[in-house]
């Protein structure tokens, strides 16, 4: 048996309105300017669901960060890709190469969090719940995995939930999870 301690749905319409969200909360993390906006709206989710957390920067050993989506890192794979496409104006920028893998995201989210478990990230055609909650419930398995951050992460929207292992006030399963997935 699984709950959902928190959730967050964050809708944005440009990378401008990312950075401005990310202002307005003061946060310090510099390393948010270098990222792309897949591994922002994590970081920013992330922030949104820990943000009252007292124990926030303990080591946490015990808890999973698994995020999904169904465009891998394509923008900032598109990015980079300007940077090299013409050979007259050719500029590589090894800032943009550093963030075209997905799985950068949960490693950033890890990292802010001090989360110690299993990071993972994988690619979907389209929002699938069932994938969703099956894997979150196999990461269950692991006896030492008391907590899940799991995460949908689209260009410019994200949909994030702490999941925890026993009872609690909202179970976690599909028909939970497309409710708040769809508020």
């Amino acid at each position: 048996m699984a709950s959902i301690k928190k959730h967050i749905l964050l809708s944005f319409k440009s990378s401008t309105e990312i950075t401005d969200f990310y202002r307005s909360l003061q946060i310090d993390y510099p390393k948010f300017f270098k990222m792309d906006n897949l591994s922002k709206l994590g970081f920013l989710a992330s922030e949104m669901i820990f943000r009252d957390d007292e124990n926030r920067f303990t080591p946490r050993e015990n808890m999973a960060v698994i995020c999904f989506n169904r465009f891998s890192s394509l923008d900032a794979d598109m990015q980079y890709q300007e940077t090299i496409s013409d050979n007259e104006n050719y500029f590589p920028s090894p800032s943009l190469f550093v963030y075209t893998l997905p799985n950068i995201v949960t490693g950033e989210i890890a990292i802010r969090n001090n989360i110690f478990g299993e990071t993972s990230f994988y690619i979907c055609k389209e929002f699938d719940v069932k994938q969703i909650v099956g894997t979150v419930r196999n990461a269950f398995y692991d006896k030492t995995t008391t907590a899940v951050l799991v995460a949908w992460i689209e260009p410019f929207e994200v949909f994030m939930a702490l999941i925890e292992s026993g009872k609690g006030n909202v179970e976690f399963n599909e028909n939970q999870v497309m409710l708040l997935y769809n508020k």
